[in-house]
């Protein structure tokens, strides 16, 4: 027994003196299991001991350095330690410095049928605009790496200097009352007095004429500007005419393609109608709503509510409503391919008259029938086409409506789809004219052209007054009246030919050619 536990000792002895040598060779600290790690802070260096495999968020963490949100570090935030390191810290500041720009005026050549070949006036003086020009600069530790535009502000828009020159022999001036506008090469022009009185209202040159009206009286211009941004077609505008230096005012409303009008017997209220931008043809989907917008003598929105929601618009309701109100503003009546008669405005509704067979024009527009009320606001004019045959050609009849008592009468048979009727707008006038366009082609009046036509509103004394016979004739348009002169100035209707302007002396039917730079897209006259 005692031999035995000699012999089973050795062993044991043999294990414990193994142990003790491989304890020996163990490190009798775990300081192998540390990195040293230098971290570089704007030229300031920092130490650390850190455990093998921490990230570098956690070094700058133990060593109480922060990040603010641009800065970065080199290698980043997430990286593990494996070995020795060093990090650098990249402290990015965004500072933004403002520039002001001058934005230098373009000159205007401007024809002028009054003024002698050769001769030229200066209409206005060129003034230079202003822009302010914001940069985004990046530094990263004090040195720019980036310098970007970020913004830029027009302060002051430049003004052009317009020019006058005259061009072929002189026309005379014609004296005229209130206040005529034209449209012509996407600027407004107003006469006034004479018109050898030209004066320019809006000179951005970019007015598109879907919109183009005076308010009742004569003292603001109503329009509409192409615009630039995406997802909108235009903008709509107004300018007072009255003040020494006309200043355009945004109403900030956009995409407004078929109506737009000063309401009648109210101070400065506009209703408008909008369309939705598409890419597809025509270009817009037809919203057929309505709202009225309420602006202040100095043009600020005091107010812009809705008064008909978005809507189908009946057969073809893509294309769009028109609206026209009374002269005593009781009525408003609408016109869409399907359909003409009266606006409901408290329940919301259209009330239809007159039933329209919607016109298969082949192309990707939509006929609707213009609207023209009398001066006392018992009859409504507008066109109505007959029974449709090939090629979606159709017959097209002026027709007057009454609303109370409720009656139509056939006026003019084989106008043409773009006779375009306007009665006189004042109730004094004697006799009750009408204006209204001829197709000199009636089988074929969506591509004829027309001649301007006079009546009595009961559809009797009807003669041709421009162009004369055997000339090329007018295109559709809507012919715009004079206001009534105190005087015994004669009484006028402003037309477009051949993109001049052109006065037609009522009744003779004498004509006066007032522009000839052919430009002129839109008039009004009040």
């Amino acid at each position: 027994m005692e031999i035995f536990r000699r012999i089973g000792f050795v062993p044991l002895l043999l294990l414990i003196l193994a142990l003790m040598v491989l304890h020996a060779c163990t490190p009798l600290s775990t300081s192998s299991h540390e990195i040293s790690v230098t971290v570089e802070d704007n030229g300031q260096l920092y130490e650390a001991k850190v455990p093998n495999g921490t990230n570098v968020q956690t070094v700058l963490e133990r060593l109480g350095l922060t990040l603010g949100v641009l800065d970065r570090t080199e290698p980043p935030t997430y990286t593990i330690l494996n070995s020795a390191s060093r990090i650098t810290i990249i402290r990015v500041k965004e500072v933004f410095e403002t520039e002001e720009v001058v934005v230098p005026f373009e000159q205007q050549i401007v024809k002028n049928e009054s003024l002698a070949e050769g001769e030229t006036r200066l209409v206005q003086p060129g003034e230079n605009g202003l822009q302010q020009i914001t940069y985004r600069r990046l530094l990263e530790n004090g040195k720019e790496v980036a310098r970007t535009v970020f913004k830029v502000e027009i302060l002051s828009e430049p003004r052009p200097e317009i020019v006058m020159v005259g061009v072929q022999s002189p026309l005379a001036p014609v004296d005229l009352p209130g206040h005529l506008v034209y449209l012509a090469g996407g600027n407004a022009w107003l006469i006034r007095e004479s018109t050898g009185n030209r004066y320019p209202l809006v000179t951005s040159g970019d007015l598109d004429g879907r919109i183009f009206s005076l308010s009742p009286d004569g003292k603001w211009l109503l329009y509409t500007r192409q615009s630039k941004e995406a997802g909108q077609i235009n903008t709509l505008w107004v300018v007072n005419l009255t003040t020494e230096r006309p200043q355009p005012i945004n109403l900030k409303v956009n995409n407004v393609v078929h109506y737009a009008e000063w309401v009648p017997g109210t101070s400065l209220t506009i209703t408008y109608s909008t369309v939705e931008p598409r890419s597809a043809p025509p270009g817009w989907q037809a919203n057929n709503d309505l709202y009225r917008l309420i602006i202040s003598p100095d043009g600020r929105v005091l107010k812009n509510d809705r008064l008909i929601d978005s809507n189908a618009g009946g057969i073809y309701g893509w294309w769009g409503t028109t609206f026209a109100w009374s002269p005593n503003g009781n009525y408003l009546a609408y016109a869409r391919p399907d359909s003409v008669g009266w606006v409901n405005l408290k329940e919301q509704t259209f009330e239809p008259l007159l039933s329209l067979q919607p016109l298969e024009t082949g192309g990707d527009w939509a006929w609707v029938p213009t609207l023209g009320w009398t001066a006392d606001g018992r009859f409504l004019f507008t066109i109505a086409n007959g029974s449709q045959g090939e090629a979606g050609a159709s017959s097209f009849t002026l027709k007057a409506l009454s609303f109370d008592p409720l009656m139509m009468l056939d006026i003019v048979k084989d106008t043409g789809m773009f006779a375009n009727p306007v009665p006189v707008p004042e109730t004094q006038s004697s006799p009750q004219w009408v204006a209204y366009l001829q197709a000199i082609f009636p089988s074929q009046s969506e591509t004829s052209r027309y001649r301007l036509m006079l009546m009595d509103r009961d559809g009797s004394d009807q003669r041709a007054l421009f162009p004369p016979e055997g000339s090329i004739g007018l295109e559709p348009q809507r012919p715009v009246w004079s206001p009534l002169s105190s005087s015994n100035s004669p009484r006028w209707i402003a037309i477009i030919y051949q993109g001049n302007l052109w006065l037609v002396e009522i009744p003779s039917g004498q004509a006066r050619q007032i522009t000839g730079d052919g430009l002129t897209r839109r008039i009004d006259w009040k």
